[in-house]
């Protein structure tokens, strides 16, 4: 007798496939088949490199990620806002300190009629600049602020160089020294701010647009001199981009790596702490008439967690998190948060929700949980249930006090016998 040679299973079957081979007579006049020698698998090199396909798709969901800001949560728009302020507040003043010391070539190089034009020109940047700067300080929570004093930053000499072309005679515009350099200059500075590539290329178009009025005023339009302009400011377009491209894609990275827990990719406890602070600054902004919106707090754990790591291995406890993970957060909503706060402790902040309705929300996580088919290596289902506490958040408390009521009710839950939900007192 002699078995007949079993194919390789595919994953799924791997378990299965010894029950699949079959055991056959063997001829009476057939010599022994040789045995064949088992291929020594190839060592894979300890940092293998990602499949073409993987780096494919990962580049696409950069490009979409820095292409606008709709795909960023409203907690990334935080961080990218408070960046890009201080870059507004940096460049700001290094062209507030500039924007003076070119006046002195304008003295030697301008007579007496032009400079007073220019001047007059350089007295409303100098303004608009310091009110830039004044904005951008005092627009600390305010994301629209920053993003406007960003756009201010750079339209404003674009507009000093469009007026000066336009009061200026024709003839006599020639005599402006490094005028001309303003479209490249704001070109070259788009690659310093963290901007989207839907924002650099508008401004990009729109100096496009400065550039080619420039030349028509002076006569350079169309002119091979012309041509090569518009040449250098589009080639110098697509490098800013690209610098758009990889600095917001750097700046998404360490802003992930520095909030979102590894194993669930939920935000850790430090980045929640962080949301809840600016989620009751935001009532207290949206407070009318005393009636700020409702928010609540839903604190959670595995029950029985450590029974299952000592069980089935922490192998299967680190499985068992990251789809709870995914479970609590498909019963929630986008603008919601859902937070690891640590262990198998699991954090949901629910945006304009009473309490009745955080208490339907909590039951449904709860259910959502119970049902699920938590699996351990095997495949076999492990009975996963969590409790939860629900707290309201109150208009005189700290963020930090709405935790500590939740969490009580959760250690009440827990008391109660597990596996329900509880209200905070």
């Amino acid at each position: 007798m002699h078995k007949a040679p079993c194919t390789k299973p595919n994953a799924p079957e791997r378990f299965g496939a010894l029950k699949s081979c079959r055991v056959m007579p063997k001829p009476a006049d057939e010599s022994p088949a040789p045995t064949p020698q088992r291929r020594q698998p190839t060592p894979s090199p300890p940092f293998m490199t990602p499949r073409a396909s993987g780096e494919l798709r990962a580049n696409l969901t950069s490009i979409r990620d820095t292409f606008s800001n709709r795909h960023h949560s409203l907690d990334f728009a935080y961080s990218h806002a408070h960046y890009l302020r201080n870059r507004v507040l940096a460049v700001g003043v290094i062209f507030l300190l500039l924007s003076p010391l070119w006046a002195l070539v304008d003295a030697v190089m301008l007579p007496r009629e032009l400079l007073d034009t220019t001047l007059m020109g350089r007295g409303l940047l100098l303004a608009g600049l310091a009110g830039v700067l004044l904005l951008a300080k005092l627009s600390r929570e305010r994301i629209g602020r920053i993003r406007l004093s960003a756009g201010l930053l750079l339209a404003l000499p674009a507009a000093f160089y469009a007026l000066i072309l336009i009061l200026l005679p024709n003839d006599e515009v020639v005599r402006l020294a490094g005028y001309a350099f303003i479209p490249f200059l704001l070109v070259a500075a788009l690659s310093i701010f963290p901007f989207t590539l839907v924002e650099s290329l508008a401004a990009g178009i729109a100096l496009l647009w400065l550039l080619a009025f420039a030349q028509m005023v002076d006569g350079s339009w169309l002119t091979p001199a012309g041509l090569e302009g518009l040449w250098l400011l589009a080639s110098l377009l697509v490098v800013s981009l690209a610098a758009n491209h990889f600095q917001l894609s750097l700046l998404m990275r360490v802003y992930r790596q520095a909030t979102h827990a590894p194993l669930t990719g939920l935000l850790n406890r430090g980045a929640l702490n962080l949301h809840l602070n600016k989620l009751q600054a935001w009532r207290h902004a949206e407070d009318a008439g005393g009636n700020p919106p409702a928010c609540a707090v839903l604190m959670m754990d595995i029950d029985h967690f450590k029974k299952i790591n000592d069980t089935h291995g922490h192998s299967v406890g680190d499985l068992i998190l990251s789809e709870f993970a995914r479970v609590v957060t498909a019963q929630t909503r986008t603008d919601d948060c859902v937070a690891r706060y640590g262990g198998e402790e699991f954090v949901v902040l629910l945006l304009n929700a009473d309490r009745a309705r955080a208490q339907d929300v909590a039951e449904r996580i709860r259910e959502a949980v119970e049902r699920h088919h938590f699996p351990d290596h095997d495949h076999q289902r492990v009975p996963v249930t969590t409790s939860i506490g629900v707290a309201g958040l109150q208009d005189d408390e700290a963020p930090q006090q709405a935790l500590e009521r939740a969490d009580a009710a959760l250690y009440r839950a827990k008391e109660a016998g597990r596996n329900r939900v509880m209200n905070a007192a």
